[in-house]
């Protein structure tokens, strides 16, 4: 098989473990959450609590991939993943028990941090390896095309199913992207030196840019988690706009789907860090939008700032620690995302809170963009951090 079509076929597995790990498992509550609150009678607040369990699975998920050195293991339990990422997503259909949906959404987040940093890891890895550029935007964008996908498929099905139904045939769909997401992927390679030879070193950074880093990106997983948990059911209950949310999820999942890319290219003019810091005051407008009463327009040109914003800063800082560490990519891509792990379960449980108490999700997404905004300020303070070496 040819280089190039070797590469190809391995970032796709890339694409569709993403589509199955996150598009499925973990997005498609997102626009299914009207529907079982309508026709499964959960509440506000249990909603809120079973993405505070997704996000404690990949927490959990993330701790274990940063503790793990060894890259035949790592591929074991990305594997391992993906299967669980089918099951988690059937057991939604089968039951209406809270107990059980909240099994499911801890086992499909431990499945969602096998594809987005084992699958990452075992990517990247073989890309230095094989020369090739060490950047993950087009392997990314399964993220957005997962979103996406979902959004199309719930307006497709919403008419003729119901909701458990719907997860169901999500089950279906997974067991299909499970196909080529373990197939395309060869097994790892564990020697040292790339294709051609060259040695691999790890140049990690100081123990203050790593510290600052990591605050930020927990202030981004803060951003982020509000508006992607809760979007759907905050323009559902949007003055005029029932029954529009799952268009502007789609939005976001379209606006994603690209960004990966787009800000790959921004950060080879600009550098790394100055794209996280466009990006994050982008994503505060889009995460402000929806609650400043703008409309269906608003709330769309929102959702595509944020769509093409969140993943974008997920993308240039896991990309970043993999650079840090070529031989064991998954240590400090699984230290940043336990940071941003534990924005996610705080965030929806805060926001679930604040929402049954003022029947409103806006005060959750004031709280987001404030996050976000010590996190610009933090990035900003890194800057001045690498220029110094410090």
């Amino acid at each position: 098989m040819g280089e190039q079509m070797q590469r190809m076929k391995i970032l796709a597995a890339g694409i569709f473990s993403l589509i199955l790990g996150l598009g499925i498992a973990r997005f498609s509550y997102t626009p299914l959450l009207p529907l079982m609150q309508q026709q499964a009678g959960l509440g506000v607040a249990e909603a809120g609590w079973l993405a505070a369990i997704n996000y404690i699975g990949y927490l959990s998920g993330a701790v274990i991939a940063s503790l793990i050195g060894n890259m035949v293991l790592k591929d074991r339990l990305y594997r391992i993943g993906m299967i669980l990422a089918v099951v988690s997503t059937f057991m939604m259909g089968i039951t209406d028990n809270l107990t059980l949906w909240a099994v499911s959404r801890f086992i499909a987040g431990l499945s969602s941090a096998a594809s987005i940093l084992l699958g990452s890891g075992l990517i990247l890895n073989w890309l230095i390896r094989h020369n090739h550029r060490s950047e993950l935007g087009i392997h990314f964008s399964g993220i957005g095309l997962g979103i996406a996908g979902c959004s199309v498929a719930v307006e497709l099905m919403h008419q003729n199913m119901d909701w458990q139904q719907q997860w169901l045939m999500f089950g279906v769909l997974g067991s299909l992207l499970l196909i080529p997401a373990l197939a395309w992927l060869p097994a790892p390679d564990n020697s040292g030196t790339t294709r051609s030879g060259q040695a691999m070193h790890d140049q990690p950074p100081s123990k203050l840019f790593l510290r600052l880093f990591a605050a930020a990106y927990f202030c981004a997983g803060f951003g982020y988690v509000v508006t992607a948990t809760f979007i759907v059911a905050i323009v559902d209950h949007s003055p005029g706009l029932s029954g529009k949310g799952t268009l502007v999820f789609l939005v976001i999942g379209l606006a994603a789907a690209p960004a990966c890319m787009v800000w790959d290219l921004i950060a080879r003019r600009i550098g790394e860090l100055n794209a996280l810091i466009i990006a994050a005051i982008l994503q505060i407008v889009g995460i402000l939008l929806p609650v400043l009463g703008s409309g269906l327009v608003g709330e769309m040109i929102g959702a595509a700032l944020f769509g093409g914003t969140f993943i974008g800063m997920v993308s240039l800082v896991l990309t970043m620690a993999g650079r840090y560490y070529p031989t064991r990519p998954a240590k400090m891509m699984g230290i940043m995302t336990v940071s941003y792990g534990i924005a996610q379960i705080i965030g929806p449980a805060i926001t679930g809170w604040l929402g049954s108490k003022q029947a409103s999700y806006s005060a959750g997404l004031y709280l987001a963009a404030g996050i976000m905004v010590v996190g610009t300020v933090l990035l900003l303070v890194l800057k001045e951090v690498q220029r110094h070496g410090k």
